[in-house]
């Protein structure tokens, strides 16, 4: 299952990768938010990182204008690694070398055509399992 979280920056490209989800029979929570109308990315952050925290989704798709902020934000949670990708070799990058669990992308940055084989790469792309990779998450984990 994939939590999907969004702030009024989001919203349009959200709807755009739900319908790429939809077609695709991909399963997902969605988070919030639904409208256009003003509100605070850390909100959506927070919760789309407590479902991947908790097992109840496996991994997550955060947007809000930049992808700055609400990457920040999920972030600061132990276990959590959010990427902020505008192009599918990060995103694949991310997922083969990082074991991302969150793709984060702007809004105001990536069209949607962009943005859906981002997706794409980011949710086909499997962690590379090698040893290095691992030590380096290891590390990334710890203070």
């Amino acid at each position: 299952m994939i939590a999907l979280g969004c702030d009024h920056g989001g919203y349009e490209l959200k709807q755009e990768i739900k319908k790429y989800l939809d077609e695709n029979q991909v399963a997902y929570q969605d988070f919030g938010c639904d409208s256009l109308e003003a509100t605070d990315y850390p909100i959506y952050a927070k919760k789309v990182a407590r479902a991947i925290l908790s097992g109840e989704c496996e991994k997550g798709i955060l947007i809000c204008g930049t992808g700055i902020g609400i990457s920040i934000t999920a972030n600061k949670f132990k276990g959590i690694r959010a990427a902020l990708c505008s192009d599918c070799f990060s995103a694949e990058a991310t997922r083969l070398h990082n074991d991302a669990n969150i793709l984060a992308m702007g809004g105001r940055v990536v069209g949607p055509g962009l943005a859906v084989k981002i997706v794409d790469t980011f949710l086909n792309t499997p962690f590379s399992g090698d040893q290095r990779h691992k030590n380096r998450i290891a590390q990334m984990e710890t203070e």
